[in-house]
């Protein structure tokens, strides 16, 4: 593997002594809440207990560490089903090492809460290996994960995680007991629109597919899958790079929706859909501060032709008024309409508002029944836009007007991206992995109902194991955990902790509602207990578990 991995969790082991019993030599594993990173320098602890608090039909974690004195080789780790008496047994996934990769660069602006002073190792990545080597003395994180049934018994369950390495030619082996408590509320879907931007990137993997593949629509496959498994329920899907043109025999353009339909039915297939997000039809012509241009067809002899037009023009009213009607009546046809939102340009700001508006008179004259979503610096588009996605400082900034805008019947979601930075929560490798989740409680706190990230998966030639910032025509740079939230694996997407995180906020998002429909006032102080305002938490992780052993018990007796 190209990433730098450095250890295992876990308390008390059991030791196998080498041949001639000249040294003994320990192994220590215990227990870590994973919503702490474990650095290499992380110090045994002892006494340390292996407890996950879940709802039926979530995933639970468990962090375990081990370290040694001496080099380990061939570190491997296994957990066992987890039972209880008189129930069925709750299979794992086979555990995971927690890996490091570089942090290059800080954030422009770091957050006062900052773990660690790049450049430094962090932990992010859950690789696929199924054993490695470690250095003595260093800490090393091992991952395990349960997707609990929703038709689980509740109760409680208990497990055992069996840790194996060579240490000096003798087998030295690790156990610490897991104990898994299962609570009578049941997460089914999320009503929280989620949506990280992605494309088909095999950058680093084994296997580079060509376009149209079979096997490049496998990979697409296995993206799907795992943004599913992660909560994710909208899709960035274009029908307009998607779409087939073709000039027809009276010289009119031709419209096929094909390739398009191929990918929404697989997102579909994979449980995303969910919401189709429309891809955007224009972008800047130049710099940050220039006007918008929109794509546009037109029919040159027996060629189609592509271009980037003003949204005013004549050439941009000829193609919008055949490309939006064939798309609506097409999304109608298909069933689609009501689960479509379209985008237009991203990011309008002050300077570009007569431009964007353009592009949303286009679609109000020839697409009235389309929804337009956009990730907006400005608050003067009222009329131009149904779906307002500010970035979050901007939402705490302008939050009166977003509020009158729901009131007025807009939906409003936020977005990260990279800003803000300071204390805001975001997705930075740097922060505390606590604020990740707490993301979508900031989504309920609020009454926000989506979240919207562009950073899937956007590696680039740079190993992200090793270059964690990316260069940007804005900033200076991405900070690290901006552009990818998921790694490159041999033949597919690996999960990151951050990317764990961000699916069990989404499930607290979800248990949060529930309880809001029933008992608004408890639901309220149960999340003002962590989100004290846009920009400031409680994040204690104790704290935390505490909280919400409080909102499993209360969703729990709802049932009742």
């Amino acid at each position: 593997m190209r990433v730098r991995v450095i250890t295992l969790l876990m308390v008390g082991c059991i030791l196998a002594a080498g041949p001639c019993l000249a040294q003994e030599v320990s192994m220590d594993i215990w227990a870590v809440d994973p919503l702490v990173k474990v650095f290499p320098d992380m110090p045994a602890a002892r006494r340390t207990r292996a407890t996950a608090d879940v709802a039926r039909g979530e995933h639970a974690s468990f962090q375990v560490v081990v370290r040694c004195a001496e080099p380990i080789e061939k570190l491997s780790a296994q957990a066992g089903p987890f039972t209880k008496r008189g129930g069925d047994a709750i299979e794992p996934r086979p555990a995971r090492f927690v890996g490091y990769v570089f942090v290059d660069r800080p954030t422009q602006s770091p957050s006062k809460d900052r773990l660690r002073t790049p450049p430094a190792e962090y932990p992010d990545p859950l690789i696929e290996d199924p054993s490695l080597s470690i250095e003595a003395d260093h800490a090393q994180a091992i991952w395990i994960t349960v997707a609990v049934p929703e038709t689980a018994e509740p109760g409680t369950y208990r497990s055992e995680v069996r840790v194996t390495g060579q240490v000096g030619g003798a087998t030295v082996t690790a156990k610490k007991k897991l104990v898994l408590d299962v609570y009578p509320a049941t997460v089914t879907k999320t009503r929280l629109w989620t949506t990280q931007w992605f494309g088909v990137n095999s950058n680093h993997m084994e296997s580079h597919p060509e376009g149209e593949s079979d096997a490049y629509y496998d990979l697409l496959r296995r993206f799907a899958e795992n943004m599913a498994d992660h909560r994710q329920n909208v899709a960035l899907i274009s029908p307009l790079s998607l779409a087939d043109f073709a000039a027809g025999p009276d010289g009119s353009l031709e419209i096929d929706f094909a390739r398009f339909d191929r990918w929404v039915e697989l997102f579909q297939e994979a449980g995303v859909v969910g919401l189709i997000e429309g891809g955007h039809i224009g972008g800047r012509k130049g710099g940050w501060e220039s006007e918008f241009v929109v794509q546009a067809r037109r029919v040159d002899g027996s060629n189609v032709v592509s271009a980037s037009v003003d949204p005013a023009s004549e050439e941009a009213d000829r193609f919008y008024a055949q490309f939006f009607p064939a798309l609506v009546k097409h999304l109608r046809e298909k069933g689609w309409l009501e689960c479509y939102v379209q985008h237009l340009a991203d990011e309008p700001i002050a300077s570009n508002i007569d431009s964007y508006r353009a592009m949303a008179d286009l679609a109000r004259r020839y697409a009235p029944d389309l929804r337009i979503i956009e990730a907006c610096h400005t608050k003067d588009l009222v009329g131009a836009m149904d779906v307002w996605v500010p970035q979050l400082n901007f939402l705490h900034n302008d939050f009166a007007h977003y509020q009158e805008r729901q009131a007025a019947g807009d939906e409003v979601w936020f977005y990260t991206c990279v800003f803000p930075q300071g204390e805001y929560a975001n997705r930075f490798i740097e922060q505390p992995l606590v604020k990740t989740r707490l993301l979508h409680w900031i989504n309920f706190r609020y009454g926000i109902t989506g979240y919207l990230h562009w950073g899937y998966n956007h590696w680039t030639n740079d190993s992200p194991y090793t270059h964690t910032t990316r260069p940007h025509g804005g900033p200076p740079y991405l900070p690290a955990g901006d552009p990818w939230i998921v790694y490159p694996g041999r033949s597919g997407p690996l999960d990151s902790i951050r990317y764990e995180a961000m699916r069990d906020g989404i499930v607290d998002h979800e248990l949060l509602s529930v309880l809001a429909e029933k008992e608004p006032k408890l639901a309220a102080r149960i999340v003002e207990r962590h989100i004290l305002d846009f920009h400031r938490y409680n994040t204690d992780p104790k704290v935390f578990r505490e909280t919400r052993r409080e909102l499993l018990r209360a969703v729990s007796r709802l049932s009742d």
